[in-house]
């Protein structure tokens, strides 16, 4: 069952590199990884970090570059899984990853909620907040699930104001990332991509580009990949997502529960290659696997990221 509440099955995937070569390969905390300041992500590969792991990373302090968790598993006020957190980020930089704030509902935004994000935030000092830019919930009903919007003029206004609202109430820019969907709507009056752009840009949050998703909905709905991560702000993609996918059904499921698929690996380093090196996580949910799995991921994630050949166009 992924952290958002989704059970699905998943496959495993195929490609491997060796534990030193990741050891190698993705900086450790107080290496010369690119940092404008202590409260920057490191221009680095990271990994999202699950609870079965965190007794190892708090034992072991692996070379990992930067964390990520998801916000709601750390919104009580005290306990072992927030302390376990707390010594973390006392080693590591951090990111805090969102899957319940709703943004694209008609409810009301939940204030208990972003009264519990605005807590942690202040506790961990996080260097990049996030949330996925789609709806899980209305009529004080959620589900476990993130939910596509409809690409419309009025969904747009509607989304960018709720975004806008995030941010002012926290007192800081928020990221928002592009989610994968298996259905489309007839309302649709623009594509997915000039709607996200379009959110960006008029809010002036961040973006959180999901590669995977980008490449699950292009395979899903029909649409050239490359085209829709050339329309992207790029000065305005403070993360980059990679994560594996289902294959096996009549669509391409985004489970995070396989290794990134070769296709995704090579659409990541065409994104590295057009927009330059951006902090990067490997996001891994259910059938979560050794950590040195998630380490051989990362670190391929760090030779693309540090490959010659991928210069900014």
């Amino acid at each position: 069952m992924r952290d958002d509440g989704w059970q699905v099955g998943t496959p495993e995937g195929l490609i491997t590199v060796s534990d030193a070569l990741a050891a190698a390969l993705f900086a450790q905390p107080g290496s010369d990884v690119p940092m404008t300041s202590r409260h920057d992500l490191p221009i680095a590969a990271g990994i999202g970090l699950r609870s079965p792991h965190l007794a190892h990373v708090q034992a072991e302090r692996p070379p990992v570059a930067w964390f990520e968790v998801h916000s709601e598993n750390y919104f009580a006020d005290g306990g072992p899984a927030l302390a376990a957190i707390d010594r973390v980020r006392a080693d590591y930089p951090l990111a805090l990853h969102g899957v319940g704030l709703s943004l694209g509902s008609t409810d009301p935004l939940d204030r208990p909620h972003l009264d519990k994000l605005s807590t942690l935030i202040a506790r961990v000092e996080p260097a990049l907040v996030s949330e996925h830019l789609c709806w899980s919930g209305v009529a004080g009903l959620h589900f476990n699930d993130l939910l596509p919007l409809p690409f419309t003029g009025e969904a747009l206004a509607h989304v960018s104001s709720r975004v806008a609202e995030v941010q002012d109430y926290l007192g800081r820019e928020v990221a928002v990332e592009n989610v994968s969907a298996y259905v489309a709507f007839d309302d649709s009056t623009m594509p997915e991509w000039e709607f996200v752009a379009a959110v960006v840009r008029r809010t002036g949050c961040k973006l959180l580009l999901d590669v995977n998703n980008v490449y699950v909905n292009a395979v899903n709905h029909g649409f050239d990949a490359d085209g829709y991560l050339a329309a992207m702000p790029r000065e305005a993609i403070a993360e980059i997502h990679l994560a594996g996918f289902d294959p096996t059904g009549p669509c391409l499921i985004d489970t995070h529960g396989a290794r990134v698929a070769p296709e995704v690996w090579a659409l990541y380093r065409r994104t590295i290659a057009r927009i330059g090196p951006r902090p990067t996580l490997i996001e891994w949910d259910i059938d979560i696997p050794e950590f040195s799995v998630l380490e051989a991921e990362a670190a391929m994630a760090a030779a693309i990221l540090a490959d010659r050949d991928a210069v900014a166009a």
